[in-house]
């Protein structure tokens, strides 16, 4: 099959649409992908924190998951290098009842889908990982294998060189708009700086600006920026094994994982706002209010603490149920989205990417099915994802 398809949105999502198009599937057609930051100094691919897990309340979240560990496992440059995959895991820990049993729930279908991850009692906790206080804790989640983070940025720039030498192009370009013609179709892609691209196939991968863009072929879609602002901190007296250590989600939603020499960590803001999408401002005051007091609390070897560095991102917020929005919009089937992935997509890429291309090569998912994430469940009572974290 053949066609013109044009991806909007050169993150590490739309590149690895072009990719699977390109280098994967054999697309006969013209694949073209506009992105206004060709360096994505200033995209959420490259302000991300990029983990991967399998510790997903969804079994189509677990999926996309499964498939990108699996995809950075074996995917290796052109000079055969891989994508830093480091496979420390996460460790989820829950704090009163409700939060256990929406672990234990969790871990039920978790383990069906064919994660690795067990549960931990606060004392097998403490025996494990013994810088942590565990008293106020009632239970833990740890991926035993199969989750951790890598470098985005390298696997993106790989695949954008790979799918440009199968002969995909990539221009920097702003989109203003999606064009239909009189049958309803999307036809094109309408630029800012003049002149419109014309398409067969229009992809909708442009992060936190997808609902303005989405507007302008009448689809509507409840995607917003919010910001994350990620710390970059050293410990006076590191816990034993730093560098091992598993990515933990303490109950009040703090991340913290082992980075270079210290640690990054985050936690979303209480309120949390929506954000401009060219405000990256970092939320420098979460340090001392947020960061600093909940890590100490959670060890002592976090009471030293110092901050080396920090930057802010953006998560393409979908407002419904922190669920990505997927697959072909409703009343438009050749405009297909790939947005609101609300901080998994750059784990869920891979998956995205294979899914989308094959729908455009074959008329339907091979692979991996994201149905369940079709646009059409927005109308619906929301199964919102990670709410046990």
């Amino acid at each position: 099959m053949s066609g013109r398809v044009v991806v909007i949105g050169g993150g590490i999502v739309g590149t690895s649409v072009a990719w699977h198009l390109a280098c994967d599937l054999g697309w006969g057609g013209c694949v073209t992908v506009l992105e206004r930051d060709p360096t994505l100094a200033q995209a959420s691919t490259g302000r991300s924190a990029a983990g991967i897990r399998q510790q997903f309340t969804t079994a189509v979240n677990i999926r996309l998951s499964r498939y990108g560990l699996d995809f950075l496992r074996r995917f290796r440059t052109e000079e055969g290098e891989a994508v830093r995959l480091v496979e420390n895991g996460y460790l989820i820990l829950a704090g009163d009842a409700a939060q256990a049993a929406a672990l234990g729930r969790a871990h039920a279908l978790q383990r069906a889908e064919g994660a690795d991850v067990a549960l931990l009692s606060p004392a097998e906790l403490a025996a494990r990982f013994p810088h942590l206080a565990t008293g106020d804790l009632t239970l833990a989640s740890l991926g035993l294998s199969g989750e951790g983070w890598f470098d985005p940025v390298l696997l993106t720039a790989a695949m954008r060189r790979a799918a440009i030498a199968a002969g995909a192009a990539w221009q920097a370009a702003e989109s203003a708009g999606i064009e239909r013609g009189a049958d309803g179709a999307v036809c094109g892609v309408r630029l800012t700086e003049g002149g419109t691209v014309s398409a067969d196939w229009v992809v909708l991968a442009a992060g936190v600006r997808a609902a303005r863009l989405g507007a302008t072929a009448d689809v509507a879609l409840p995607v917003e920026a919010r910001k994350r602002t990620v710390f970059c901190i050293a410990c006076a007296e590191p816990p034993a094994g730093r560098a091992r250590l598993p990515l933990m989600v303490d109950p009040s939603g703090l991340w913290c994982r082992p980075e270079g020499a210290g640690f990054i960590a985050g936690r979303h803001p209480v309120p949390d706002p929506p954000a401009a999408p060219d405000d990256l401002e970092p939320r420098s005051h979460e340090f001392d209010s947020v960061i600093w007091p909940t890590l100490a609390g959670r060890g002592t070897c976090f009471e030293a603490l110092r901050l080396t560095g920090l930057w802010a991102g953006h998560y393409a917020w979908n407002t419904h149920d922190q669920n990505a929005i997927l697959g072909p919009a409703p009343g438009v089937p050749n405009l297909l989205l790939a947005c609101g992935f609300s901080g998994h997509g750059v784990q869920q890429a891979p998956g995205v990417g294979r899914a989308l291309a094959e729908w455009m090569v074959h008329g339907r998912y091979r692979t991996l099915d994201i149905a369940a994430l079709h646009a059409e469940r927005l109308t619906g009572a929301p199964e919102v994802e990670g709410a046990v974290y």
